[in-house]
């Protein structure tokens, strides 16, 4: 099979949450388990940082990894879903996953695949910690993709766990609660192993100290040691001092990331770089450079994106109330003559609980996503002028784009978002 005829295939046989929904989704590690021992438990050979959270888990991860590439360890990510290419989710020092590597390995397992009948990413997690074996990476970054605790990534034994922050995002798979969500994402914590957690939030701090207690696991909260306090920034960069312990200890720490959302992040990479161990060392030269030039090394996408400058244009994935939240955040801080939103949300998310938090005073271009979750931009666009946020809607995303950037004027700013797979379509 050719590139384009395997991707075809994976998207045709196997369950994908990305374009179906609850229907993808295992309740248990009982595939990954098998098709891992099938390829002689890869997994097992791996160091590894494993990072969970409802935000934040994608850029620590991205984060971690920079660093770690530039401090000269030769470094795996697995992240999830990806944005253009399937290569996206398993990358080695920024590099894709080569074309050929994946059509040789769905045609080596295809059998097994039939046999096991794994989900779409179950059998991406199971090739990603393939091909780090075979590449023999000095450190593996994986970031979970739901949960944590049922996630297809949990079969590893990892150096070291981070939990970003925790907010109401799949309920329908983790629980109504921030202490259940909580309780999924601390899934991930093993015995021994040290956790940083990222943010004390007083609804999930006795989750998280409960389970570490019970696993024997030494525990850290990054905000209660280091504080990443923003000193200016552009759209392509912030500057932090960051002080530890409440003292100045990194000074001008220029980060390739933009937003105020990032300093939680970066609270967390720089304690999970104090806990990593000591045969791993990470100079403050390299800190600095990888932080640096985040997107650069890592083929970092789709946070915060700077699209155009004339009309300013920026993307951005958040997708969730805390997301959302912090979105709206960072719009009050620009300066534009007119705030143009091109939006659209998948169905399985919640129109009248995420919409509040964008402003109503926007130009609002709806579309649908184009995967089958997609909800119809008619819906959309009915339950936003249901809460004053009024717009059009249109056939798709390229087209609600078009339309935003006819309206606009060369003051105006353009934000497309509300969902992973409509940044998809623009980056």
């Amino acid at each position: 099979m050719t590139y384009q005829q395997t991707l075809d295939y994976l998207y045709q046989q196997l369950p994908m949450f990305q374009r179906i929904g609850p229907a993808a989704f295992k309740k248990d590690l009982t595939n990954i388990r098998a098709l891992c021992e099938a390829l002689g438990n890869p997994q097992d050979r791996l160091r590894c940082v494993h990072i969970a959270g409802t935000n934040g888990k994608g850029s620590t991860a991205h984060m971690m990894a920079a660093v770690l590439q530039a401090a000269g360890y030769r470094t795996g990510l697995y992240t999830s879903p990806h944005y253009r290419d399937y290569r996206e989710r398993i990358k080695l020092d920024g590099e894709l996953v080569p074309e050929q590597y994946v059509v040789n390995f769905v045609a080596q397992h295809r059998s097994l695949m039939e046999e096991i009948q794994p989900s779409f990413f179950e059998i991406s997690v199971a090739m990603a910690f393939d091909y780090f074996a075979q590449q023999q990476v000095d450190w593996a970054v994986i970031e979970v993709g739901m949960g944590g605790r049922l996630d297809s990534t949990n079969i590893i034994r990892p150096e070291l766990c981070i939990i970003t922050n925790i907010s109401y995002d799949h309920q329908q798979f983790l629980g109504e609660t921030l202490p259940e969500i909580a309780g999924e994402k601390a899934g991930i914590i093993k015995p021994g192993v040290p956790v940083v957690i990222s943010e004390i939030q007083e609804e999930t701090r006795p989750v998280f100290l409960a389970k570490a207690e019970e696993q024997g696991a030494p525990f850290i909260f990054a905000e209660a040691h280091y504080r990443a306090a923003d000193t200016g920034s552009d759209l392509e960069h912030t500057t932090y001092d960051i002080y530890k312990d409440g003292s100045l200890q990194l000074p001008a720490l220029k980060v390739n990331v933009h937003g105020a959302y990032q300093a939680k992040n970066i609270q967390a990479v720089l304690q999970a770089v104090e806990c990593l161990p000591k045969d791993t060392p990470i100079s403050e030269t390299a800190l600095r450079a990888g932080l640096s030039e985040l997107r650069q090394r890592t083929r970092f996408l789709g946070r915060w994106q700077l699209l155009s400058h004339r009309p300013l244009t920026l993307c951005d994935s958040a997708h969730n109330e805390a997301g959302l939240r912090a979105v709206a955040a960072e719009l009050n801080k620009l300066e534009y003559d007119q705030l143009h939103i091109v939006l659209g949300m998948v169905n399985d998310k919640p129109p009248h609980k995420l919409l509040p938090y964008l402003p109503e005073t926007a130009h609002y271009y709806f579309a649908r996503p184009d995967i089958p979750r997609g909800l119809d931009a008619d819906a959309l666009a009915e339950a936003a002028a249901a809460l004053g946020r009024n717009g059009v809607p249109y056939v798709s995303v390229a087209e609600a784009l078009k339309a935003a950037q006819a309206k606009a004027g060369p003051g105006d700013l353009i934000y497309v978002g509300g969902s992973i797979f409509v940044v998809a379509e623009v980056v």
